[in-house]
C-alpha cells in the first residue's frame, strides 16, 4: 500500500468516527455569538464564546442545503490533521450539526486576513513580505509532506495574528485533497491558477500535484510585493501572461516584462522557479526559503 493510500485510509477512519460521534444540538444554547467574521456560498464564519468555558473561537457553519456531509467531514478531519503546524490554523475537536448547518470550531484570527492588509498598487514592506513567504513556505512544505495539496492558496485564506505578520496561518481546507486526485476545470477567471489548470477543457481532468500550490504561491508573493496580480488568467490570450511566458522561454533577464522590473535578479530567479510553465520542472514552495537573505525589490533612487 502506498503512502497516499495509507493516508486516505486513516482519513476515512477519522471521518467515519467523527460522523458516528457527531451530535445534533442548538448552537445558541452553547455559544454566545459575538460577530460575523466572514460569509460565502458555503455558509458563515462566526466569532463565538463558549458559554461554559468562556473560550473564544471561530465557528465555521456550512449549509446543509449546499454541503454534503462527507465533504464537511473531509474538510474538518483534514484541518484537524494539519493543525499541529504553527502556521496552519488550529482546529479544535468540536464538530456538531444543527437543523440547518454542519459546524466545526477553529481558533480565531485576531487581526483579519492578508487581503485586508494589502494596499492596492503598492504592496507590503519587504520585511513583512519575507515573513509571510517564510511561514507560508513552511506550511505548504508540511502539507505536501502529508501527500496533500491545498488547492486554494489566496490572500483571503492567510489569517493574521498581528498586523506585522510575525504570525500568520494558512486556513480553509475545503478544496484540499490527496495528490493524484483528479480535478476538473474551475469556473471564472482565477489569477492564482496555473496554466495547465487554466487550459483544461470542460470534460478534461488533471491529477492533483503540489506544483499547483507552488504556482499559486508565486502569484501571491508577486501580489503582496506589488499590490496587484501579474495577469487575469494564465492563458495565451492574456497579453500580460503571454509576455511573461515568452520571457520565461528565453531563460535570461533580457526583455523583462515591465511589471516584473521592480524585482532584483535574485527575486526574478525565485519567481522563475515557482512560475515555471512546465509543472514537471516547477520548483517546490520550499524553494523560497533559499532567497530570504537577498533583496527582492530594487531600491528606488530619490532625487534631491
Amino acid at each position: 500500500m502506498s503512502e497516499i493510500d495509507e493516508n486516505e485510509e486513516i482519513l476515512q477512519k477519522m471521518m467515519n468516527m467523527t460522523s458516528k460521534n457527531m451530535k445534533q444540538m442548538k448552537m445558541k444554547e452553547h455559544y454566545k455569538i459575538i460577530k460575523e467574521l466572514g460569509s460565502g456560498s458555503y455558509g458563515d464564519v462566526l466569532l463565538a464564546e463558549h458559554k461554559i468555558t468562556g473560550k473564544t473561537m471561530a465557528l465555521k457553519l456550512m449549509k446543509k442545503t449546499s454541503t454534503r456531509k462527507e465533504r464537511f467531514l473531509m474538510e474538518y478531519c483534514i484541518s484537524l490533521c494539519l493543525s499541529s503546524h504553527l502556521n496552519i490554523i488550529k482546529t479544535y475537536t468540536v464538530a456538531f450539526e444543527t437543523n440547518r448547518y454542519f459546524i466545526f470550531a477553529q481558533e480565531a484570527a485576531v487581526a483579519g486576513d492578508l487581503y485586508s492588509l494589502l494596499e492596492p498598487r503598492v504592496g507590503l514592506p519587504e520585511p513583512i513580505i519575507k515573513r509571510v513567504a517564510k511561514q507560508l513556505a513552511e506550511a505548504l512544505d508540511f502539507i505536501h509532506s502529508k501527500a496533500l495539496v491545498h488547492r486554494d492558496l489566496k490572500l483571503d485564506n492567510i489569517l493574521l495574528f498581528d498586523k506585522e505578520c510575525h504570525l500568520i496561518k494558512l486556513a480553509d481546507f475545503g478544496l484540499t485533497r490527496f495528490m493524484d486526485f483528479l480535478i476538473s476545470p474551475m469556473s471564472g477567471t482565477l489569477p492564482y491558477s496555473s496554466p495547465e489548470l487554466c487550459s483544461l477543457e470542460d470534460s478534461e481532468t488533471l491529477p492533483l500535484d503540489p506544483s499547483l500550490d507552488a504556482w499559486a504561491f508565486g502569484i501571491l508573493l508577486f501580489c503582496i510585493s506589488t499590490g496587484y496580480f501579474p495577469w487575469n488568467t494564465a492563458v495565451c490570450s492574456d497579453t500580460q501572461y503571454e509576455e511573461f511566458a515568452s520571457w520565461q522561454r528565453k531563460e535570461n533577464f533580457i526583455d523583462i516584462p515591465s511589471s516584473w522590473k521592480i524585482f532584483t535578479s535574485q527575486a526574478l530567479d525565485m519567481f522563475q522557479k515557482l512560475l515555471t510553465i512546465n509543472p514537471d520542472k516547477r520548483g517546490p514552495a520550499a524553494e523560497v526559503l533559499k532567497y530570504l537573505t537577498v533583496p527582492w525589490r530594487k531600491a528606488v533612487l530619490k532625487i534631491t
